[in-house]
């Protein structure tokens, strides 16, 4: 898909959720809860949240941080990031890889009409960059070192282990969440250092 085809997308997905476009600049509000249920009313849902996170807890994963850079439209006045754990890659030709953002998300629609993202593995030491961005309504990148991803412009954090700049390749709907898949651009590691994991709502690392 080309640029063309990427942003085509990204409007679609926009004026699908009732997000401004290019020709609609306005500030960007949080999007209400969709009703997703796949169940009646008189059903009982087969699997509770409470279980499901749970049991689903058990599963260890790498953390990052998404970010983007600032645009010109709806007065964000800075560049959007925020804490994301549901990250894999997905294919290597082309290199493709993807992560899952709630549709409630409010930084989400200033990822999407960036049309570009950074993914910032983090590492072992890097839990309260981890927190910071994981709140809603701060200033995330206050005091936090970063510099533009050599294609995209997305800010690669400072001292992170690994970094992976995309562009915005496609957006499918997966319940409650939204699955984008990036285009790799350009990649770099410092090749040392372990990472943060995340298990049972608790970062961990390696142990020997």
């Amino acid at each position: 898909m080309g640029h063309a085809g990427m942003a085509a997308t990204v409007v679609r997905y926009l004026r699908s959720v009732g997000s401004p476009t290019a020709a609609e600049p306005a500030p960007v509000d949080a999007h209400p809860r969709p009703d997703l249920r796949a169940v009646g009313d008189d059903e009982r849902a087969p699997i509770s949240p409470a279980e499901f996170r749970a049991v689903l807890g058990n599963f260890a994963s790498g953390v990052t941080i998404i970010t983007a850079p600032a645009t010109a439209e709806g007065g964000e006045g800075g560049p959007a990031g925020f804490a994301c754990q549901s990250f894999a890659s997905l294919s290597l030709d082309p290199p493709l890889v993807t992560f899952m953002v709630a549709r409630t998300s409010t930084t989400w629609p200033r990822i999407a009409r960036a049309g570009v993202f950074c993914v910032n593995i983090l590492g072992a030491e890097q839990g309260e960059l981890c927190r910071a961005f994981a709140i809603s309504g701060a200033d995330k990148f206050a005091g936090v070192e970063h510099a533009p991803a050599p294609v995209t412009g997305s800010p690669r954090l400072a001292a992170v282990p690994a970094w992976i700049d995309c562009r915005i390749h496609a957006v499918h709907t997966g319940g409650d969440h939204l699955i984008v898949v990036g285009r790799v651009e350009a990649i770099g590691a410092a090749g040392e250092g372990e990472p943060l994991l995340f298990h049972k709502g608790r970062f961990g690392r390696f142990a020997d």
